[in-house]
């Protein structure tokens, strides 16, 4: 039996319930797209210490390679900085990827820590050690 390919998706994505606004978003094109694969789902705002709900956030400053070069600062709209839970959910995401051998990574889009477009903080370190990024919704 041929092993399965291991994928690391943003949780929020796979129709966990780690959206800073708590909402489910069912994700049919996500599901097709992994069938077959091994998902690993992670969320690097919760993994971070940020609660669910929370208020969104977004990179003032730069884009996620700036907030990993201290370039940048993460805010939530209430003003409170969550830079360091950013990045410390960064760090735990790529230990989890290394550690499950990860051959491939799908990620929020429009996301501060995920978006891949919009250089996310998350995805700015995954980009950095090599793995190949995918976005979504």
């Amino acid at each position: 039996m041929a092993e399965k390919k291991v994928v690391l998706v943003s949780a929020c994505l796979a129709g966990l319930q780690t959206r800073y606004d708590k909402r489910i978003v069912d994700r049919p094109d996500c599901r097709t797209a992994l069938e077959g694969c091994t998902w690993v789902p992670v969320c690097p705002e919760q993994l971070g210490g940020l609660p669910t709900p929370r208020p969104p956030a977004d990179i003032i400053g730069g884009d996620g390679d700036d907030v990993l070069d201290g370039r940048a600062r993460v805010f939530c709209d209430d003003g409170r900085d969550v830079t360091e839970a950013f990045v410390r959910g960064a760090e735990m995401v790529l230990d989890i990827a290394s550690r499950q051998q990860v051959k491939e990574v799908f990620l929020k889009a429009r996301s501060p820590s995920c978006g891949v477009r919009k250089n996310g903080v998350t995805a700015a370190l995954l980009r950095r050690h090599g793995f190949e990024l995918k976005e979504m919704g």
